[in-house]
């Protein structure tokens, strides 16, 4: 059996179902083959109707089954719902926490190639303490040592928040030299894994300017002592480098980025490459790949949703190790 590519419907509140179909119209017969959606039947269903979409959706039992092999299928988790775009948090909540266990579940068995999950609001992983996908992969994967890698991937650059969806009140608590050498070493060997070549990285500072490199700053304190560990085990890291600069010109000379806080690398990444990238989840025993923004909710119903990223998601799972 060929191994699947798991499409996670994820927010019911959400332009999700307008980028399936979008892509779906998009991508050729033997990737559509490839392809399992994990979500409700009856919901997709109802929201195609709503988007006055005509294509139909197939519910199917397992990953072996071929009957629809080039049309639209589900494994059905089920969802009570009435108005299709209007779910509760909640039941959305609880619909998409079932969502990403069996996804978990299945990748697992080896049956799978790769996850892509649509866009959520974050509000909806609330109840299980994790602040986005992203932990809470980790966590279900039992890696409690902070190595799990959130990276923004476009051909000519990538892009790491050392820490991710926290205030930027609470970055300097939370950013340790345990911490960036765990997940440096976590980086340097999947980016290498996953790209067959080992990835020149650049770290930047936190500080306006790197602090002026005084003494009591993170600078020297944290990041510069790191950045010693990893040369000595080998990483291929400069830094700490300035961040209101790098990304000019300088940011060429790199395959990775790393930033102390997430929209320090990724508001200038976006600037650059729009819709054109995808969020790789690194150092889980499988790939997991996500749209590069959020739900949109402010979109439903209007089609305008950009399919760009979830379409590079479906491409970059499908051609890996082709």
């Amino acid at each position: 059996m060929n191994k699947k590519i798991l499409l996670i419907t994820a927010d019911p509140n959400s332009i999700n179902s307008e980028i399936i179909y979008k892509t779906w119209k998009k991508i050729n017969n033997n990737e559509k083959k490839e392809i399992f959606l994990i979500g409700s039947y009856n919901l997709i269903n109802e929201q195609f109707k709503k988007l006055k979409i005509k294509t139909k959706v197939y519910k199917v039992k397992n990953l072996e089954e071929t009957r629809f092999s080039k049309n639209i299928k589900i494994l059905d988790i089920p969802l009570v719902f009435k108005n299709p775009f209007f779910v509760s948090r909640k039941a959305s909540s609880k619909y998409l926490v079932e969502c990403l266990k069996l996804c978990n579940k299945l990748a697992k068995k080896k049956q799978v190639k790769g996850i892509i999950n649509c866009p959520i609001d974050k509000k909806l992983l609330k109840e299980t303490k994790k602040i986005g996908v992203t932990e809470y992969f980790a966590s279900i994967c039992k890696i409690f040592d902070k190595s799990e890698v959130m990276m923004i991937y476009n051909k000519k650059l990538s892009v790491v928040p050392l820490t991710t969806h926290i205030n930027v009140k609470d970055v300097s608590k939370n950013i340790t030299k345990r911490l960036i050498v765990n997940k440096l070493l976590s980086l340097n060997k999947n980016f290498k894994k996953l790209f067959k070549k080992k990835p020149k990285i650049g770290i930047l500072g936190l500080n306006p300017h790197n602090g002026e490199m005084k003494k009591n700053t993170e600078e020297i304190k944290k990041i510069i002592p790191a950045i010693y560990v990893l040369k000595k085990k080998g990483v291929n890291i400069t830094g700490p480098l300035v961040a209101d600069t790098i990304f000019i010109d300088n940011y060429k000379k790199f395959n990775v980025l790393v930033g102390m806080y997430h929209d320090q690398v990724l508001t200038p990444f976006k600037t650059l490459f729009h819709y054109n990238a995808i969020n790789i989840t690194l150092g889980l025993p499988y790939i997991r790949v996500s749209p590069d923004h959020g739900p949109a909710s402010d979109l439903i119903g209007k089609n305008k949703g950009n399919y760009l990223s979830l379409f590079q998601c479906v491409k970059f799972i499908y051609n890996l190790n082709k």
